[in-house]
């Protein structure tokens, strides 16, 4: 039986289907970086359809956006306190570094903010409980 998280809060940081909590959203890890960014189409323990509609994820480029924006401004602040207020081209290049490190986290989470907030699905336990583990398309 896979592991479920009860809390809505942490099915998202593990990236777990919406309405189970148990399905995985990825189908390979974010350290793959050919293909961190491959979803199932839809859950392996309750059958949800990870894509609401057509062109649905989107959206998440905004989210995506918002993520990379507060990247650019903490590593900024963090630059000029820590480093005591370096040459531009040390804040541009860490930015740029930073933000390309944490493309696939920030590829990722963005999708699962989307699915969450905007995809219409709401946890059932009943889902979590009694269904069993299907393999995955």
């Amino acid at each position: 039986m896979a592991p479920r998280a009860d809390s809505t809060v942490a099915a998202m940081l593990a990236q777990k289907c919406p309405r189970c909590h148990r399905g995985p959203l990825f189908r390979y890890s974010a350290l793959h970086l050919t293909r961190f960014d491959d979803m199932y189409e839809s859950c392996a323990v309750c059958g949800q359809h990870y894509e609401p509609e057509v062109g649905f994820y989107w959206g998440a480029m905004y989210i995506s956006y918002g993520f990379s924006t507060l990247i650019v401004v903490l590593t900024g602040v963090l630059l000029f306190y820590l480093a005591h207020d370096p040459p531009v081209w040390v804040y541009v290049t860490a930015v740029a570094v930073v933000v390309v490190a944490l493309t696939p986290l920030l590829f990722r989470y963005a999708r699962v903010v989307m699915l969450y907030f905007f995809g219409g699905i709401h946890y059932t336990p009943r889902f979590a409980e009694s269904l069993p583990l299907r393999p995955a398309e």
